[in-house]
């Protein structure tokens, strides 16, 4: 296609107007309809509920008794070490939902029919992740509910308490940008489910979410200390004030451990500006 040709196929194209306001209109617009999507479909919903209550039960119930924390095998200690890592990975494994979605709809040529309309190019990304956000935040209410169930207990006041979830869906955002990458760099949604997840268990495991890293080998304690999800999930006891008497915050002197919820903060912003700008930069590549 010659210079002039394009040129006049990119006349065709309407351009957004209105600068940030129009932008933040168009992605609440995108929000809406993919919100308005899932009541449509509550299978969705449901299965995404199923799994991380079946880890709450499964690790309360079967590893409850048998890991040591602070040197104790009370079951009581293990549930108020558990649910911060089981909040932090239910938020993150939404990143697999997110990628699905938006290949779903690249699949379908709805970002095409998007490209159409005179609307921000990177609405379409954040009116999704804003939508997934929301989905998120029901599902961790209600999982925690079935942690209060299990005997999950804070130890904070209110507010605290407040800001330990508001840390956990912080980084729950970030990583659906992550996902919104995925999606945008395959061909179909199977493969940005498993795009989605494949990486995401070793990120899980080799952190403080399920188990302390004392028991690690040494070079994984380091890796498991620098994880931003570790950051996160530590940050997220102490609002929750379920630390551990007799643990020490760090095993390598790691500086996320030692200040947790300011490195979560760090992190889940460093992740939502990196990949947030390689996502709207595949967007607008892909839908040329």
């Amino acid at each position: 296609m010659s210079a002039i040709a394009k040129d006049q196929a990119s006349a065709l194209v309407p351009r957004p107007s209105g600068g940030v306001t129009q932008s933040v209109k168009d992605s609440l617009v995108v929000a809406k309809r993919n919100l308005i999507r899932m009541t449509r479909i509550p299978e969705m919903v449901i299965f995404g509920l199923i799994q991380p209550i079946m880890f709450v039960v499964l690790f309360t119930y079967v590893f409850g008794g048998s890991i040591s924390i602070g040197g104790s095998t009370d079951p009581q200690l293990y549930k108020e070490f558990l649910m911060a890592g089981i909040f932090a990975q239910t938020v993150t494994f939404a990143t697999a939902g997110a990628g699905a979605g938006i290949a779903d709809d690249m699949h379908k040529g709805l970002i095409d029919r998007f490209r159409s309309l005179p609307m921000a190019r990177g609405a379409v990304l954040t009116g999704r992740t804003l939508a997934d956000l929301v989905q998120t935040t029901l599902t961790l209410v209600v999982l925690a509910g079935v942690a209060l169930l299990v005997g999950w207990r804070t130890h904070e006041n209110l507010g605290k308490v407040i800001c330990g979830f508001l840390l956990l869906l912080l980084l729950g955002y970030a990583f659906s940008w992550i996902g919104a990458l995925i999606g945008l760099s395959v061909r179909t949604p199977e493969a940005a489910t498993s795009g989605g997840l494949i990486w995401l268990f070793p990120l899980t495991f080799i952190s403080n979410a399920f188990v302390p890293v004392t028991g690690m080998p040494t070079f994984l304690q380091h890796v498991a200390e620098w994880n931003p999800f570790s950051a996160t999930v530590a940050g997220a006891r102490e609002l929750f004030g379920n630390t551990m008497p007799g643990m020490p915050k760090s095993v390598t002197g790691a500086w996320p451990m030692e200040h947790p919820i300011i490195a979560s903060i760090i992190w889940s912003v460093l992740i939502i500006v990196v990949f947030r700008t390689l996502a709207v930069r595949k967007y607008r590549s892909a839908a040329t």
